[in-house]
């Protein structure tokens, strides 16, 4: 037998598996394995149902949607006092220019829940004096003020009603004072000063604008979010509608590709080259339509950061951005295409050969929902208990002052503040709802229980994941080790595969996915390091961090490859993960040639399919919901930022493909592991055949020829 391309034996990889003439395929007499983390993997998930329960029981989500009055009471929440009262009101929306906004995210002065923003100017000395307008003052004083028992300066000293009140529109629920500006002169209705309604000289309203400004620093990211809640709100459906279309393209390229694997793989490739090549196109055209018109080239530094992603659509240099991009990443596939087409064809001859062993186990199609599902729920079961965490604070008070008082910022209680000590020493003083905190263990320990939601998270997800991949290599080892098929299969190969797992190697798998999980969050608490010193001056600290965090991305991406291949020999063998990594690692290092030959080719091509499907959805959901199609242009909903959608279509849709073509790439992968174990058990005589197709082994075993013929003719 003339060398088949194989590395040299080398004993620091192991000694290659003899031939055993018993040996059929995955081992059904075996043990279970890992037991230990199987327990700790059991103990974890009751822990974080009981953190689960707890976070339920004394968390509240309305803290995050609905604003909150001085004594902690939600505007405009269903089945309380102010369920018709939905807007915030700040009694002295100028305190909130204090530097307490940033440091407490809560402005120093007396807020009560109202049915509608104030529309003109008024003081209370001139409706107290006048009685004019009196009713429609009162609705922003304090609930059952009654002005016939205290002369105006007790009112305003016992802080019952602002001082003043202005023209104002509502801004994520609360007034904010309706600032404009004509001819760069900021008004407030259609004046530039006011009456603060102390008796004081008339004011600029740009004491009105800073305060508002400083109030918004905290509402900003709260806006936001609120909404891209509203797009999500009206254009969910039509999300759906796109994720399903994307998983209906998925699913006839994947049936398509067993029946024409070669065709279907020069199909892939050259529609990816036609998507880049319109996206280039339509880029330039663009940016040549946009050539003269006004603003169009301003460029993106001065524009700076902006959260309608539509201002950066009407800039030339945006387009441009995007057009050099594409024309890069066409360049870098036609070279990669040009420089491995040899390689190509035997990775096209391994995708056939893949393609016949989904054939016989058809229901490795529809089993990455199954993951997907259970990798869904654990990410609804994390981002519940985090919201619930979140919100699972108690109202704290805090003592809020205009002028200096020791009791500043210390906790009180509003029933009993009036009869406290603290009113003698301090008469400006409020007892005021500051922030949800609480003096609990619970609540001292919820950082120590966010770190253990994130973490059992980062854990049982990668769990789904690798019972998904090991269930997936026994069913197509199963396959690959029968020698008459599909008699010598299993009925029911995934079923078969899946019940292996779950009965004999949870632990196994508890094992890889809990090294990874601790990987990935020593990852996120580097990244939250980074944050942090971003303003910092120490620049042997940063570039410390940034090797941390390369050699941390380094050792994922290796961990992940490690632990794929070790759930291969996990599905054959049925060893601990430690014997099956170590196996799996020597296997591939002894046949290192084959895996840079023909592994990553086939990923590569594989890649390909999921560009392929993401961008044909991708770019009919740009049109769609940025109203290009002039059929549906009606029929798209009003948005505030089209690309949350847009976004959401193509992140979901390359996800799915992924789904669909990780099934591809789990069966080659796995017939590539058992091809490599083959040659080393057999020889390919009629006593001892390979068990890949005839046709397959001669390319590929020319190939191996010619490639170890090639290198040492180089060497």
């Amino acid at each position: 037998m003339e060398d088949d391309g194989k590395s040299p034996p080398d004993s620091a990889y192991g000694e290659p598996k003899k031939y055993d003439p018993n040996f059929k395929g995955p081992i059904q007499n075996r043990g279970c394995t890992d037991i230990l983390c199987c327990i700790l993997i059991v103990l974890g998930i009751i822990a974080y149902v009981a953190v689960g329960i707890v976070a339920w029981t004394y968390g509240d989500p309305r803290k995050v949607i609905y604003p909150t009055d001085s004594k902690g009471q939600f505007c405009g929440q269903v089945g309380t006092p102010n369920e018709k009262k939905p807007f915030l009101f700040y009694f002295n929306i100028m305190k909130c220019a204090s530097p307490l906004v940033l440091l407490q995210f809560q402005c120093p002065t007396t807020q009560i829940c109202v049915e509608n923003c104030p529309d003109r100017f008024l003081t209370y000395l001139s409706v107290a004096t006048t009685q004019q307008n009196f009713d429609y003052y009162k609705q922003f004083c304090r609930d059952g003020f009654n002005n016939f028992t205290k002369s105006p300066v007790e009112v305003l000293r016992d802080r019952d009603c602002p001082a003043m009140i202005t023209p104002s529109k509502p801004f994520t629920r609360r007034c904010f004072p309706a600032i404009n500006t004509q001819k760069g002169v900021v008004m407030v209705g259609n004046s530039t000063t006011f009456d603060d309604g102390r008796g004081d000289k008339q004011r600029n309203v740009t004491d009105l604008l800073e305060g508002a400004k400083k109030a918004n620093v905290v509402l900003e990211a709260r806006q936001v979010a609120m909404k891209i809640f509203e797009d999500y709100t009206v254009s969910w459906y039509w999300i759906v509608i796109g994720l399903i279309i994307a998983m209906v393209i998925s699913l006839i390229f994947v049936v398509l590709l067993r029946f024409l694997a070669g065709i279907m793989v020069w199909v892939m490739i050259v529609l990816v080259i036609a998507v880049m090549g319109y996206g280039i196109f339509h880029c330039y055209m663009e940016y040549a339509r946009l050539k003269g018109q006004s603003g169009s080239d301003v460029t993106l530094k001065d524009i700076g950061f902006q959260t309608d992603i539509r201002v950066y659509l009407h800039l030339r240099q945006t387009w441009l951005a995007f057009m050099i991009i594409l024309c890069i990443l066409e360049v870098i596939v036609i070279l990669l295409l040009i420089f491995l087409r040899k390689r190509i064809m035997i990775a096209i001859a391994l995708i056939k050969e893949a393609s016949r062993a989904v054939g016989f186990v058809m229901s490795s199609l529809v089993f990455p929902l199954f993951t997907f599902l259970l990798v869904c729920l654990c990410i609804a079961y994390w981002a519940i208990t985090a919201v619930f965490l979140s919100t699972s604070n108690e109202a704290v008070y805090k003592v809020f002052n205009e002028t200096q008082c020791d009791f500043s910022g210390n906790t009180c209680n509003p029933e009993t503040f009036n009869t406290t000590n603290v009113t003698r020493v301090c008469p400006d003083a409020t007892c005021q709802f500051a922030f949800y905190g609480g003096e609990t263990y619970y609540h001292k320990y919820l950082i120590v229980f966010q770190i253990y939601n994130a973490f059992m998270f980062l854990w049982l997800a990668n769990f789904v994941i690798a019972l998904g991949q090991v269930t997936l290599a026994g069913a197509f080892a199963s396959y690959y080790w029968a020698f008459k098929k599909p008699d010598d299969m299993p009925a029911f190969p995934i079923f078969s595969s899946l019940g292996r797992a779950l009965r004999y190697h949870t632990g196994s798998l508890a094992f890889g996915s809990l090294i990874l999980a601790i990987v990935q969050m020593i990852r996120i608490l580097l990244e939250y390091l980074d944050h942090k010193l971003k303003g910092a001056d120490n620049k042997c600290a940063r570039f410390l961090l940034c090797c941390l965090k390369c050699c941390f991305w380094c050792l994922e991406k290796f961990i992940k490859f490690l632990n794929r291949n070790a759930y291969i020999m996990i599905a054959i063998y049925g060893t601990n993960f430690c014997t099956s990594a170590r196996n799996a690692f020597f296997l591939l290092m002894r046949n290192i040639i084959r895996v840079a030959v023909l592994d990553k080719v086939t990923d590569f091509l594989l890649f390909l399919g999921k560009l392929l499907v993401v961008g044909c959805v991708g770019i009919l959901a740009f049109f769609f919901f940025s109203r290009r199609i002039q059929i549906v242009q009606d029929t798209a909903p009003t948005l505030n930022y089209y690309w949350v959608p847009i976004l959401t279509v193509i992140l979901g849709s390359y996800l799915i493909a992924h789904g669909f073509f990780s099934v591809y790439g789990m069966c080659v992968d796995t017939l590539f592991l058992c091809f490599c174990e083959d040659l080393e058990r057999n020889d390919g005589s009629l006593e001892r055949p390979y068990y890949m197709s005839p046709e397959l082994s001669q390319i590929l075993l020319k190939k191996d020829a010619d490639t170890l013929k090639s290198s040492e003719s180089q060497s």
